[in-house]
């Protein structure tokens, strides 16, 4: 039994599940909770009711960074064999194969900011403080922060931000692209979650389909990212969905349909 995430399902929302990450006072993000992130995130991907995903760290923080002093004593062979866990932990959220979304609160910094990095949306309180600090101990972004980050908001910004380690505002982290939603802090989750209800009933393999065609087509040349494009679009029509979705639009008009999710 994980002993610091819990996997919520929303009662007014049955199709949204709240990964909800619980160790206080900052949520570190050690081990046993990187652990404990990726087993949820494959419960909720495994989970066909499940339509969109949302990861929250509670009311005044989400995550303020990786466990320094787990991490401290470790040479250089340690954490060579330990990196890969560590980066695959933090990047877990991209593994979703459906929307998601982080809902932030307070800090999101270094581990904190590379976890919501890996959602697909983040809305954060308009306290919030995102950065990415580690070269101050010496050491860079080791969960995909020097990857995701620029990919996110362009590589000069990224670097501004990863060489100085300075925190970032609610104002900025919007301007600059880090975050799409600023809100009041208690409104965080609220909004959260209601923008992931919206694909409770929506085309939940064209979802999937949109999302890979995106994601890896941005690690790949055009070229290949057409190619991808092309053999999911095409195989989309092999689904119920596309045929309820352009049956509906014929008979009814665009935005009618009633998907089943296959």
């Amino acid at each position: 039994m994980a002993e610091f995430v819990t996997v919520q399902r929303q009662s007014e929302h049955p199709g949204v599940a709240v990964i909800r990450l619980d160790r206080p006072p900052m949520n570190a993000l050690n081990a046993a909770l990187l652990r404990e992130i990726s087993s949820a995130v494959d419960e909720v991907s495994a989970d066909d009711e499940v339509r969109a995903v949302v990861v929250y760290g509670g009311e005044k923080v989400f995550a303020a960074g990786a466990d320094i002093k787990e991490m401290a004593g470790l040479s250089e062979a340690e954490m060579t064999a330990r990196a890969g866990e560590l980066q695959s932990g933090l990047g877990s959220l991209a593994r979703i194969p459906k929307p998601t979304v982080a809902a932030i609160t307070g800090y999101a910094l270094g581990g904190g900011l590379e976890l919501a990095l890996g959602a697909d949306r983040r809305i954060v309180g308009d306290n919030v403080k995102v950065g990415l600090p580690e070269i101050l101990l010496g050491v860079i972004p080791g969960g995909g922060g020097t990857q995701r980050l620029p990919r996110l908001i362009g590589a000069a910004k990224a670097k501004d931000l990863i060489f100085s380690g300075r925190f970032v505002g609610a104002e900025e982290a919007l301007r600059l692209g880090i975050v799409d939603e600023v809100v009041a802090p208690d409104e965080v989750l609220r909004a959260a979650v209601e923008w992931a209800s919206r694909f409770q009933g929506a085309a939940a393999v064209a979802l999937r389909a949109a999302k890979r065609a995106i994601d890896e087509g941005l690690d790949a040349d055009l070229g290949s990212g057409l190619g991808l494009e092309e053999k999911l679009f095409a195989g989309l029509f092999g689904t119920e969905d596309r045929t309820i979705g352009m049956d509906s639009f014929i008979e009814n008009g665009p935005g009618k349909a009633k998907f089943v999710g296959r």
